[in-house]
């Protein structure tokens, strides 16, 4: 596959016309030329994520269900990619794409699409890409994957990580990761996620590297049963003693955060909105949670952006392509400024955002999964 060039500037997608989007600079008041160029770090699986949505109910076994809507866009590691890309971040991804046309459109869609760095990562002759099927309905979702582990490099990879301000990391149980030991040592803030444990131990022993993290931000079945508590409050709490700042995320009821190194805490209700898909939901999340700690915002300020963003992904499918911009968010805060479907508390929770929107920026449309790959543009 032909490794498409990167875009002119950094900080966002291009539009139709080629030019580079408006996107604001979350972090523009605390750049300096000493900077790294990388803003965010991320490596992980990218799949091809196909979506169905507007099923009634979940399919049954000897049975034939039709969705009412279906999209594809990338997915795994590259939604997060995507929403701190969105959110004008310089995001780097190291991740293997295969060389078939699903890891082209996903190379293209990353790169050209949406501004992502992919120096990092390679193309692999011969290697298919990851694909995972969606299913939408009742607001949850059912997902089918299929992949194989990429072959390691035949060449030396680029450095990794690079130099950046922050890396988010995927905890996997009973697989160590060395390179996160290394992103803190060179004064990278590392931001830890962690995925279902599938052998069911949750054994507290793979948290060590905690000690190296910045936070820790799993949902709460994942936190209540690494901690053996049954409330996710209590499982935060306990997951600061291991991890300076625990978040811990609990779906309609909002998030909870604890920072072990004040004792400060912070809890913030979930915004309700009409759910299509959920796919991402938790990457959108973490990305506005690592946006609003890079830019230095207190900590209640940081738990509601990344809880709008995730609930704003919710409205769209798609796990990368669902991603809000800053336009998006404007919009909804011009919104429910202007009728009366938001709480008085709610409009005074996100008062914040007053200092950070910009005044004024010219609308550009995101790109959305699409129901399939290879469209002609005219």
């Amino acid at each position: 596959m032909e490794v498409p060039t990167p875009p002119p500037g950094t900080g966002g997608p291009a539009d139709p016309a080629g030019a580079t989007a408006p996107v604001l600079d979350p972090l523009a008041h605390v750049r300096s030329e000493a900077d790294p160029a990388t803003d965010v770090y991320l490596t992980g699986t990218v799949f091809l994520d196909i979506i169905f949505t507007g099923l009634d109910s979940a399919p049954v076994r000897g049975t034939e269900s039709w969705a009412r809507g279906m999209g594809s866009s990338p997915g795994g590691i590259a939604n997060m990619a995507t929403a701190l890309a969105r959110l004008g971040l310089r995001t780097s991804l190291a991740a293997a794409f295969g060389d078939d046309k699903y890891g082209e459109y996903c190379w293209e869609a990353l790169e050209q699409g949406e501004g992502i760095d992919l120096t990092p990562s390679r193309v692999v002759p011969g290697w298919h890409s990851p694909v995972t099927v969606s299913m939408a309905y009742e607001g949850e979702r059912t997902m089918v994957s299929h992949g194989h582990e990429a072959p390691p490099p035949e060449e030396p990879a680029p450095e990794c990580p690079p130099p950046a301000r922050a890396c988010v990391a995927l905890l996997e149980p009973g697989r160590p990761q060395e390179w996160i030991e290394r992103a803190a040592r060179r004064g990278s803030r590392v931001f830890a996620d962690v995925g279902w444990d599938e052998s069911g131990r949750w054994d507290p022993a793979d948290l060590a590297v905690l000690e190296r993290c910045e936070a820790f931000l799993p949902n709460a079945e994942e936190a209540m049963r690494y901690t053996r508590t049954d409330c996710p409050r209590a499982a935060a709490r306990a997951l600061a003693d291991k991890v300076p700042l625990a978040v811990v995320t609990m779906g309609e009821r909002g998030a909870y955060a604890v920072d072990g190194r004040t004792g400060e805490t912070a809890e913030v209700p979930a915004i309700t909105v009409e759910a299509l898909d959920p796919t991402g939901a938790g990457d959108v999340f973490v990305a506005g949670f690592v946006t609003g700690t890079l830019a230095g915002w207190p900590l209640a300020d940081r738990l509601a952006f990344a809880g709008l963003t995730a609930a704003l992904s919710v409205q769209e499918f798609g796990g990368s392509l669902s991603a809000p911009g800053w336009v998006e968010i404007a919009a909804w805060w011009q919104h429910v400024r202007s009728f009366d479907d938001q709480s008085p508390a709610t409009l005074r929770r996100y008062a914040f955002l007053d200092g950070v929107l910009p005044a004024a920026a010219r609308p550009w449309p995101l790109r959305r999964a699409l129901p399939t790959l290879g469209f002609r543009r005219a």
